[in-house]
């Protein structure tokens, strides 16, 4: 009977620590020195890790087991000397994977930091440079030495525009004749306007005209253009006219299983699907992974920009529904690019028909969807603006179109880090011009 009871006890420890808590990995902070570069993940607690390289391209992957994303974690800088860009994907629902492409091959080192007064519990990697241009130290500016400032052209975050529609496929049609191809065109034209005058974005027009584009067309044209987001812009329909309001969708789990399963069977594209990585040569689990990590990412981001796109048409006008939508659009269906759909009124609506066609309807419409990649970059680590960098001396210049979070997030830090290193009270209180000191460190 002890030996009974005892067993059950050996079986009830084991079944608990199979439902341990899941560790929070909170935040990313990136640090250079003439040494390395240095990844620090605050985390709520230690989880089990492996740190690993990818050839061909090089990258470093990070697999954390049983542990979940706080909240996106910060790109590296655009012209950082090492890092090129960074990805995450939860495998096996309970696991995460961050991915970060490299310039060159390196030999990480990896060890962990336990609680301080300070800081909570830390993974730290290092990854040793030769030759970083881009090192700051902490000392002060002096007031006699001249600043040379150098420009560090960044990529634009090119957003595709995507007029539904067009040609012999007029789309739905209004009580009054009103064609859903015009109208969002006219609002797409705006979109990519008001895209292209805001500093660090570029916008492509999907079709620039009236005409038609097959489906699967207007993702080749997005991918060749190298497209951060795709956005789809369309005007709903309904038997019953009395339905009104906007729309945002996203790719469902399921169109996105259906077409990663299409992509793998015929291996289309594929060495532009995955940054470069080609699947021809890889077997079909390795390919399947792949393929599923640059997917989940790219869905991720996907409900992310239609959640802020959805809260900025809630201020303009009646929602349809105040939850991001999910259908198997084939827009939606590129594995590589994140994409939204947006519905923007009810065209089968007499009063929603009238507000397609108002030029100043059109432009409010544009500029929520503008105003709503916008405050995803500010939220998620996207920096839009070219850069002047302070060299010879410890800090950044701030160009024209800068904001505060844009800076830190540049250079691995937080805002508050930032604000607090300049006395900064308010992140709008900053000039064009004004030298910013840039703290780094663990």
């Amino acid at each position: 009977m002890r030996q009974l009871s005892i067993l059950v006890i050996l079986v009830i420890l084991n079944i608990s620590a199979g439902f341990a808590a899941p560790a929070k990995i909170k935040t990313l902070r990136i640090s250079s020195t003439n040494e390395n570069t240095r990844l620090v993940f605050d985390v709520s607690a230690i989880p089990e890790h492996n740190v690993f390289q990818l050839k061909n391209p090089d990258r470093l992957v990070i697999d954390f087991s049983n542990a979940y994303l706080e909240k996106s974690l910060s790109q590296p800088a655009t012209s950082h000397p090492l890092l090129m860009g960074l990805r995450t994907a939860h495998r096996n629902k309970n696991d995460l994977r961050v991915v970060i492409d490299l310039q060159k091959s390196i030999a990480p080192k990896s060890f962990i930091l336990q609680a301080n007064k300070k800081y909570g519990p830390r993974i730290v990697i290092d990854l040793p440079i030769q030759h970083n241009k881009y090192v700051r130290k902490t000392t002060r500016f002096k007031k006699n030495k001249p600043l040379k400032i150098t420009n560090r052209p960044a990529k634009p975050f090119i957003v595709a525009v995507d007029a539904g529609h067009g040609g012999k496929d007029s789309g739905a049609r209004g009580k009054h004749g009103t064609l859903e191809k015009k109208v969002v065109f006219q609002i797409a034209t705006k979109l990519a306007s008001l895209i292209n005058k805001q500093p660090g974005m570029k916008a492509i027009m999907v079709r620039k005209g009236d005409y038609y584009v097959s489906l699967r067309e207007r993702m080749k044209i997005a991918r060749r253009a190298d497209a951060d987001l795709f956005v789809s812009i369309h005007a709903d329909a309904f038997k019953n006219s009395k339905v009104t309001g906007a729309s945002v969708f996203t790719l469902s789990r399921r169109g996105a299983t259906s077409e990663a399963a299409r992509w793998l069977a015929k291996h289309e594209n594929a060495a532009d699907l995955i940054g470069g990585v080609s699947l021809d040569d890889k077997d079909d689990i390795l390919a399947s992974v792949l393929l599923d990590l640059s997917q989940t990412a790219s869905q991720d981001i996907s409900q992310l920009v239609a959640k802020e796109v959805l809260k900025n048409f809630g201020h303009i006008g009646d929602l349809h529904s105040h939850k991001v939508q999910k259908a198997g659009f084939m827009v939606l269906k590129s594995p590589d690019i994140p994409s939204i759909l947006v519905e923007t009124a009810f065209i089968s609506n007499p009063k929603e028909e009238r507000r397609l066609k108002s030029r100043k309807y059109q432009l409010k419409m544009a500029q929520a969807i503008k105003k709503g990649i916008m405050a995803y970059a500010e939220k998620h680590s996207l920096a839009l603006n070219g850069s002047a960098v302070v060299t010879g001396a410890s800090g950044h210049k701030i160009s024209k179109g800068e904001t505060l979070l844009g800076i830190a997030l540049q250079y691995g830090v937080t805002l508050d880090q930032l604000k607090q290193a300049n006395t900064i009270s308010k992140a709008n209180n900053i000039r064009v011009g004004q030298l910013l000191s840039i703290p780094i460190g663990i």
